[in-house]
């Protein structure tokens, strides 16, 4: 189900900028040129129903918040998986397609952007913290329009969403990389060298994370970039301590996931520092 929240004009019986909740049909599937390319996750796709969204964009921005369910999302040439534990970011412009599992729930949440501007460039998603979901439910239980205090809490503190494993093995294998970001090696020699088979190994993370083992990894590393660089770490020194084997590496992603450059966002935390 997708939770209608566009701001309606005030009415007779309307308090201003009031946000009216209603389920509105669907449609078909995606069927963008390309989807399946841009996932090979199969597992996670197996698992999300055929209701969804084909390519478009807004011009606003938009956050997606999903309480209850699954639903994934293609952006900029990504594949998101959204829960209850993870949000997503969408600036004004930004082509999109989703599908949703039948027991979904969506509540996107719209903002002008003459009014909110957004600094990003590109969809990142957003880890839902205890605080920021319990502001989103009680923002929708009031049903006024969202303010500053949650516009805010959904762009402060930048953090990957990284799903914990849930059983042993791919628990084992998080919990080391966490002490050790820079372990190079690769699913198949985790699983050679805790006595599983790859492939169990590489469907674990799926299952249980939404990610692969390398998107895992990669967040993992970025998240602890953040600290570094926020600490005035440089650029080149963070790189090679969170694990990545070339500099260049390091700000390609870093700019795919957060939308800006590890240099230009440690500068602004250093200013607001």
């Amino acid at each position: 189900m997708w939770v209608d929240t566009t701001l309606t004009p005030a009415g007779p019986t309307d308090r201003a900028g009031s946000l009216h909740l209603a389920p509105r049909d669907l449609g078909p599937a995606p069927t963008t040129p390309g989807l399946e390319a841009i996932d090979q996750d199969a597992d996670v796709v197996s698992a999300i129903g055929a209701s969804g969204h084909e390519d478009h964009r807004h011009p606003f921005h938009q956050f997606l918040f999903v309480p209850v369910g699954r639903a994934q999302i293609w952006a900029d040439g990504a594949s998101h998986l959204l829960s209850a534990e993870t949000g997503l970011w969408l600036p004004a412009g930004t082509w999109h397609a989703a599908r949703f599992d039948a027991d979904c729930l969506v509540v996107p949440l719209d903002f002008d952007p003459a009014r909110w501007p957004l600094p990003l460039t590109t969809a990142l998603p957003i880890a839902i913290t205890t605080r920021r979901r319990r502001l989103l439910l009680a923002h929708l239980r009031a049903g006024t329009a969202c303010g500053h205090e949650v516009f805010s809490a959904l762009l402060t503190e930048p953090r990957l969403p990284l799903p914990e494993p849930r059983s042993s093995v791919p628990r084992a294998v998080a919990h080391q990389l966490r002490g050790e970001p820079g372990d190079q090696r690769t699913v198949d020699e985790w699983a050679r060298d805790l006595h599983v088979g790859a492939t169990t190994l590489r469907r674990a993370f799926v299952n249980e994370t939404g990610l692969n083992f390398s998107q895992w990894r990669t967040r993992l590393r970025l998240n602890l970039a953040v600290d570094l660089l926020a600490r005035g770490h440089l650029v080149g020194a963070v790189a090679q301590q969170v694990g990545f084997t070339s500099t260049n590496g390091f700000i390609i992603a870093f700019r795919r996931h957060f939308g800006t450059t590890p240099k230009a966002y440690a500068e602004s935390e250093l200013l607001v520092g």
